[in-house]
């Protein structure tokens, strides 16, 4: 037989080559790394947030069931890892990647960005999606990746021109997620709006670039949105208080209420005190935003104030200086609270990039990473559901008044 001769077989079924088989294992592998690097990641986020008895408020719990998940290869088996929350507040880890309805490994354009952050070079795409997508992977050359990453900015561009004409956001949740990249002496921040409408679905307003969360800078997206149609004032903002966004919010649109993050705000506090003290004041400072009216979490804000404020009073200050803003959440619906009293919606859509300076530092330029967040963010945007108690949004726009969470004309009615 020639060294030329191509010899072809037909494979019987149920036959797996040993290729094949490697494939599939490190396809496996590559999932599950994949994953434990996004838990890890999620667990970050909180690891300086301890339960009431001194211990890590989120830790690992397990693996979900096993199930399948449908590649270019066929058939995977997955188990994704799952969190305990310590405190109940509800933080629980939901896989971008994996998340639990999926069946079938998705597109080429949303796992590409994902991969990039992840850590793997332009070169490695190619081998990883063959993997992961099979005839999908097909031409995925480093050029031609280079092309889409090109692709995205110009998509980018063209979604930061789109018209709100139209339009209105009860709510917005504004953050800024951070980013180390090549050799900038600032760290890149990408200043993100998430807003939702009166039927509930929430959706990226804003994706910019912008310079250490300035005043100046979240001016400029504000008043950009007010110039492509969004000129009706949201009733709440929801944010942390360290941002120059309050400052440009209240000269772009000064009717907006203000709501500052719990999240944020129990972190700063607790920075301000030893850890011996934190248990037990993360455990107050719950009793302030978890109680049933505003009166009682005044008398647990006070609480709080006499029994810290004479050793610690840094953390009291912190407290102090936003209690107005920390509460105005008892104005709106009930069913609305767990949604309104952090920023969670962005929190948990950029955990899997959020920490990701160390390995994107000296490959990723800003306006790459500015068009991998936004693909990022587009992509869960897809899957996000809709607010929780969201027919009471009609009222909130309307201009109902609620107390200590409950429509006053029932109140009234009752009274």
């Amino acid at each position: 037989m020639g060294k030329n001769t191509v010899v072809s077989f037909t494979k019987p079924e149920g036959f797996e080559d040993e290729l094949t088989g490697l494939l599939r294992v490190g396809a496996q592998r590559l999932l599950l790394e994949a994953v434990e690097l996004e838990l890890d990641q999620f667990l970050a986020m909180y690891r300086e947030m301890p339960d009431g008895e001194g211990r890590r408020a989120v830790v690992r719990n397990g693996h979900l069931p096993e199930r399948e998940i449908l590649t270019g290869l066929g058939p995977l088996g997955v188990r994704v890892p799952k969190t305990r929350d310590r405190t109940g507040s509800g933080i629980c880890f939901r896989s971008s990647l994996l998340p639990p309805y999926i069946k079938k490994t998705t597109s080429v354009e949303n796992v590409l960005p994902w991969l990039y952050l992840k850590g793997i070079s332009t070169g490695a795409f190619h081998e990883a999606l063959a993997a992961l997508l099979g005839e999908s992977a097909q031409g995925l050359s480093q050029s031609t990746i280079s092309r889409l990453k090109e692709k995205w900015t110009e998509e980018h561009d063209q979604w930061c021109r789109r018209d709100f004409s139209g339009h209105r956001y009860v709510y917005l949740w504004v953050d800024g997620v951070y980013f180390s990249v090549r050799s900038d002496d600032a760290k890149q921040c990408i200043l993100v709006i998430i807003g939702v409408k009166e039927t509930g679905e929430k959706e990226f307003l804003a994706i910019e670039d912008g310079y250490r969360e300035s005043e100046q800078s979240w001016l400029e997206v504000l008043l950009d949105l007010k110039h492509r149609g969004l000129t009706v004032s949201p009733r709440l903002a929801v944010g942390d208080g360290a941002m120059g966004f309050w400052a440009a919010l209240a000269k772009v649109f000064p009717q907006t209420r203000t709501q500052r993050c719990w999240v944020h705000k129990t972190v700063n506090v607790l920075n301000n005190l030893p850890k011996s003290a934190q248990p037990k004041a993360k455990k107050a400072l719950q009793e302030i935003w978890m109680a049933e009216t505003r009166e009682n979490a005044y008398v647990a804000f006070d609480h709080f104030v006499a029994t810290y404020g004479a050793k610690y009073p840094k953390a009291v200050e912190c407290l102090e200086k936003d209690r107005d803003e920390l509460l105005a959440f008892y104005d709106f619906p009930a069913e609305h609270w767990q949604h309104i009293r952090t920023t969670n919606p962005i929190e948990s859509t950029f955990a899997t990039v959020r920490l990701r300076t160390a390995k994107t530092r000296g490959c990723v330029s800003r306006n790459t990473i500015l068009a991998m967040v936004f693909k990022l963010g587009q992509s869960a945007q897809k899957n996000w559901q809709r607010l929780r108690g969201f027919k009471r949004l009609a009222d909130v726009i309307h201009g109902i008044r609620f107390v200590n969470g409950i429509d006053k004309r029932i109140l009234q009615q009752a009274a």
